[in-house]
């Protein structure tokens, strides 16, 4: 898979970004996802690439797992591969790991790739609402990215209210689970946070969360500081869409024990 090249920051931007992340350099919080496109008539033979693919990295002992999702709605073409939570550290070594099968990689699937992005995720756990027994694999995922409008404050008004949202979610256990991430080198035109919410079947995220988040965050902290959360989150964000997952055991690479 190729590597991406990072966004051009400003030296601002750039001083802030390293500074927020050097912190948590050796903490096991980072996941990588890379995101393939393929032209419906090539879906067969990509398919048969990646599990070739696959196949070369467990004859070579490589170490790391590939979680691999399809996009059940949304651009049905697209796949999605997931490694981590790792340390930075770990991505190192995978790279250099996952060299002896860079040639199977791009004489196979590359031909198939209509499109291929990569992005860094950094999970935010102190925003995030799991359950204790949480599934590293559930049957289907919400992918939900925010876009925050431009401006000094976005993000801290972003997360001061996530916050307040999680923690009435710890206060009452609500049933609506997710974890947030924030992107890192994404690349132009990518979102700024993704929320990941899990679901065991469509049964289940057809029923939702119950109640929904306002009504809970309402009842946990009254109506008038409801409101206030809603109202600032509607003044930093610029965009939000949405997408559903769905776990593909095929194209997973599970490496051996």
């Amino acid at each position: 898979m190729k590597i991406m090249t990072s966004c051009v920051l400003s030296a601002i931007a750039l001083f802030a970004a390293t500074s927020a992340y050097s912190a948590d350099a050796n903490k096991a919080n980072v996941i990588r996802v890379y995101n393939d496109t393929v032209a419906p008539t090539d879906q067969v033979a990509y398919e048969d690439a990646v599990k070739a693919y696959n196949k070369c990295l467990a004859q070579h002992g490589f170490k790391f797992a590939w979680t691999a999702l399809t996009h059940a709605t949304g651009n049905t073409y697209m796949y999605s591969y997931v490694a981590g939570p790792h340390t930075w550290a770990d991505f190192d070594t995978m790279h250099t790991a996952g060299k002896a099968c860079d040639n199977t990689w791009m004489t196979q699937a590359n031909p198939h790739l209509k499109d291929e992005t990569s992005a860094f995720m950094v999970e935010m756990s102190e925003l995030s609402h799991m359950p204790k027994n949480k599934d590293d694999k559930p049957a289907l995922v919400t992918v939900t990215y925010f876009t925050l409008k431009n401006g000094y404050g976005m993000d801290d008004a972003f997360t001061a209210a996530v916050k307040k949202i999680t923690a009435a979610a710890e206060k009452s256990n609500w049933s609506g689970y997710y974890t947030l991430y924030q992107a890192r080198a994404a690349g132009d035109g990518a979102p700024d946070y993704v929320l990941l919410s899990p679901h065991k079947s469509w049964a289940d995220y057809g029923a939702g969360a119950n109640p929904s988040v306002w009504k809970m965050l309402e009842a946990a902290d009254g109506k008038a500081d409801a409101d206030a959360v809603r109202k600032s989150l509607d003044e930093v964000i610029k965009k939000v869409s949405s997408h559903v997952d769905s776990y593909d055991a095929d194209l997973t690479y599970t490496p051996a024990k």
